[in-house]
């Protein structure tokens, strides 16, 4: 596995507020304060039962580490279809996929990590993908911490009871999750297929 250091340097993409590209600059600069508002995405697994899948971020996370979050998240390069980021990213993180993948919604949000210093300012694509139960997974202990299986509605609760525990943008996608939105004419992508094994 790349080290998490090396995709500071990856390049995003640059929207505007309505989701369309206007330039592109590294994952590092986008987050440094005030930050700069780039396509994201948020993957949900979901299984059988309806539960979803969270990861704990590993300490090695530049953003919100050992936050509770959802089963993963990511940039695509600037030109690259969802899909292919997504599946990308699950199996760099998880060691699964690929899996279909449907936009639910886009969540945008801002939230300055206090104990970093850098800022998330996302144009988050949400995306939900439905696994089979028992999915094996194989998580790198340099992104994830921690797995656990929770029911999307007590997630809800839990997320107004106790937000510190979690990643900030988190309640916004389990919202999405739980109360889909068409991207109606949003440049993106509704129905994703999965990308190839190798992505």
């Amino acid at each position: 596995m790349r080290p998490v250091s090396a995709r500071e340097g990856h390049l995003v993409e640059l929207v505007d507020d309505a989701g369309h590209a206007h330039g592109q600059t590294t994952v590092a600069a986008a987050h440094e304060p005030p930050g700069r508002l780039h396509r994201a995405f948020s993957v949900l697994l979901v299984d059988p039962d309806g539960r979803v899948l969270l990861q704990r971020r590993a300490a090695a996370k530049t953003r919100f580490p050992l936050r509770w979050a959802n089963s993963c998240c990511g940039h695509p390069a600037p030109g690259e279809e969802l899909a292919e980021a997504a599946n990308r990213r699950l199996r760099e993180e998880l060691g699964a996929g690929p899996v279909e993948l449907t936009e639910v919604g886009v969540y945008v949000y801002y939230a300055e990590d206090p104990g970093t210093g850098r800022v998330e300012f996302e144009y988050d694509h949400v995306l939900r993908g439905e696994v089979p139960a028992g999915m094996p997974v194989l998580p790198d202990p340099d992104e994830v911490a921690e797995l656990r299986w929770v029911d999307p509605v007590e997630l809800e609760a839990d997320l107004d009871l106790d937000p510190r525990a979690y990643a900030p943008w988190l309640s916004g996608v389990v919202n999405r999750l739980l109360h889909p939105v068409p991207p109606a004419g949003a440049p993106g992508h509704a129905a994703i297929p999965p990308g190839p094994p190798g992505g």
